[in-house]
């Protein structure tokens, strides 16, 4: 028997450094070892009980059989009406598709779209699965660095050198993973501004963490801000971070018509629809009582200045204070070059990562991952005790570097 060799695609892409993070920790837990864990990227919150109940309904109604490929009429209303009250744009059924969570819809919508030799701008740093995601469905990610002076933004004169012939799409996520950052409106003005210039550049905003801004109001959307690019802007969002309900896996996007026709043709032959008990509980998220987002929004930027007062505390590391979602990105330059007590070189930021989880049993992910290093993420998605417990142990380590 010939040994099995996998399609191009799949040789194309990297396996998800956030994923293999947490397989890592899950390993030195299995062998016994006490891991403070700041990498898993979703809320350690349990999902609110109104909307586990609504799920548990729908159950006993058994509504546990297949749904349209569009999702329930029920889950359609409720995405329409939160894309009314949080943008102010009006959606039809037709505008709008609904997946296995947010990270589906995006592969989906590349899919769909994208042909051998397209490119897709993306900002770093990134998320770990866009360009990945861009290489699986033929398409060149062209990694654009936006450095901490920029804000960990992409800057309209960046964007205007990016974009080209070939430019199918850009992508933007405010709030970011893994950096927090945020676009104001007067940024996506000027980014809105440059694309108006290339009429064929769709935009995929990525806005899975717009619950968890810590800014004054509401966040602005760049279909909100530059309502005349909204037929070249795909808006994806889902109930897996504000609403802890990462295993439901339950996401959706807004969108030109065309675009999404061709997203649910591919949904239809994928998995036909998302769960019809998680398109309960997800209709129950969107319409019922916010006070579940509200409270734990307040709960995360506690964590978050407790976390970066204590990081920049540390000798060699520094943090900018992130405006929404819950990572931290740090600076770790000040230690690269230094040698750990065993007489080996921090080349790097993975080196710095491996030296904190084997000298201090802290686990967190390289900046190289998402593009642009020398930095670290954590995850604040834990409690107070954990996280001054980790940088406790992470300065230990750094002093003890020669």
């Amino acid at each position: 028997m010939s040994e099995f060799e996998p399609a191009t695609r799949v040789s194309r892409i990297k396996s998800s450094a956030s994923v293999a993070a947490a397989a890592r920790v899950r390993e030195l837990k299995a062998e016994g070892r006490r891991i403070l864990d700041l990498t898993v990227g979703e809320p350690d919150f349990d999902t609110p009980d109104h909307i586990k109940a609504a799920a548990a309904e729908a159950i006993r109604r058994g509504e546990t059989k297949y749904t349209s490929v569009t999702g329930t009429p029920a889950l359609q209303q409720a995405i329409l009406q939160t894309l009314k009250l949080r943008t102010g744009l009006h959606y039809s059924p037709a505008e709008i598709t609904i997946g296995g969570g947010a990270k589906q819809v995006i592969f989906t919508a590349f899919m769909a779209s994208l042909d051998a030799g397209d490119e897709v701008v993306v900002p770093a740093p990134y998320w770990v699965s866009y360009p990945d995601m861009v290489l699986a469905n033929e398409g060149t990610p062209v990694v654009v660095p936006c450095g901490e002076d920029a804000g960990f933004k992409l800057t309209p004169e960046a964007l205007a050198g990016a974009l080209n012939a070939r430019t199918k799409w850009v992508i933007l996520n405010s709030p970011s993973n893994p950096t927090g950052a945020v676009y104001s409106p007067a940024e996506l003005r000027e980014l809105a501004d440059v694309l108006a210039g290339f009429p064929h550049v769709y935009v995929l905003t990525d806005e899975i963490y717009d619950q968890i801004y810590f800014g004054d109001g509401r966040l602005s959307s760049l279909a909100e801000v530059a309502p005349e690019l909204k037929d070249r802007i795909l808006a994806v969002n889902g109930v897996s971070k504000a609403y802890a309900m990462t295993g439901w896996r339950l996401g959706y996007a807004a969108g030109p018509a065309p675009l999404i026709a061709a997203i649910n043709k591919l949904q239809s032959q994928i998995s036909s629809c998302p769960s019809s008990v998680s398109q309960a509980a997800g209709a129950a998220a969107l319409t019922g009582d916010q006070g579940f987002v509200r409270e734990s929004r307040e709960i995360y930027r506690s964590r978050r200045d407790t976390a970066v007062a204590a990081l920049n505390a540390v000798d060699g590391l520094s943090c900018t204070t992130p405006d929404g979602a819950f990572y931290a990105y740090v600076n770790c330059a000040g230690v690269i070059g230094k040698a750990t007590p065993e007489g080996q070189v921090i080349g790097n930021d993975e080196d710095f990562t491996l030296y904190l989880l084997e000298a201090a049993s802290v686990a967190v992910i390289q900046g190289s991952a998402y593009g642009l290093g020398p930095y670290f993420r954590i995850s604040y998605a834990t409690s107070l005790d954990i996280i001054e417990e980790s940088i406790a142990a992470i300065d230990k380590a750094v002093q003890a570097l020669n």
